[in-house]
C-alpha cells in the first residue's frame, strides 16, 4: 500500500510541474504569437489594397446576423472573422472555409467601393504539399483579382458565376478558396451595397 501512495504522489508532482511548464511556455510565447497573426493580417491587407496607407485600416464590427444569412444563402460552410474598412478604397473580408482538403482555409479578401475583388491573400492554408498549397501561387489566386461578380465557380463544377480553372489534382482545396471568397462577396453585398 505504501509502494501506491508513493508512486501517486509521484505521478502528481510529475503532472504538477509539467502543467506550470506548459503554462509557463505558452505565457512566454503567447506575445509573439500574437504579434506574428497581427503582422501576417496587416501584410495581406496591405496586399489586396497596395495604395492604401496603414492609417486608413479601420476594423469594424462583423454583422454576425448578415453573415449567416449571406452564408446560408450561398450554401457554403464558412465563416466571416473580421471585416476591416480601406479607407476610402473599400473593405477587406476576412473568412474561412471548413471543406478545404487539409482543413480550415483562411483568406483575406479585398473588395472595392464597385464591388469589384482587389485580391485575396492567403491567411492560413494546410493543404498537400505540390497540389493544394499551389492555391498560394500567383497563377491561381490571381484569377480573382479585378473581377466584378456576385459569386466565383470553379469552371468544372459548372453553374452561374465567374469561373475560376481548378487547381490540378486539388479540386477540393479550389473549391474551399472559391467557397471562402464567395463568402466575403456574399457579406459585402448583404451589408455594402
Amino acid at each position: 500500500m505504501n509502494k501506491i501512495i508513493k508512486n501517486t504522489i509521484i505521478l502528481t508532482l510529475i503532472t504538477v510541474i509539467s502543467g506550470l511548464g506548459l503554462g509557463l511556455v505558452y505565457e512566454i510565447t503567447a506575445g509573439p504569437i500574437s504579434q506574428a497573426q497581427e503582422e501576417a493580417k496587416k501584410k495581406a491587407w496591405k496586399e489586396v489594397f497596395p495604395e492604401t496607407a496603414d492609417d486608413d485600416f479601420k476594423a469594424e464590427d462583423v454583422d454576425k446576423k448578415a453573415a449567416d444569412k449571406a452564408i446560408r444563402e450561398l450554401g457554403v460552410k464558412a465563416t466571416i472573422d473580421e471585416v476591416c474598412m480601406a479607407g476610402e478604397d473599400g473593405y477587406i473580408i476576412t473568412a474561412t472555409d471548413k471543406e478545404g482538403y487539409g482543413g480550415d482555409i483562411q483568406i483575406t479578401v479585398g473588395i472595392t467601393t464597385d464591388g469589384t475583388v482587389s485580391g485575396i491573400s492567403i491567411l492560413s492554408i494546410s493543404e498537400t504539399a505540390g497540389l493544394g498549397m499551389k492555391a498560394k501561387e500567383p497563377a491561381f489566386y490571381e484569377q480573382y483579382k479585378g473581377k466584378q461578380t456576385d459569386k466565383f465557380v470553379v469552371s468544372k463544377d459548372g453553374g452561374s458565376g465567374e469561373p475560376i480553372d481548378a487547381l490540378s489534382g486539388a479540386t477540393i482545396t479550389s473549391r474551399a478558396v472559391t467557397g471562402a471568397v464567395n463568402a466575403a462577396l456574399g457579406y459585402y453585398q448583404e451589408v455594402y451595397q
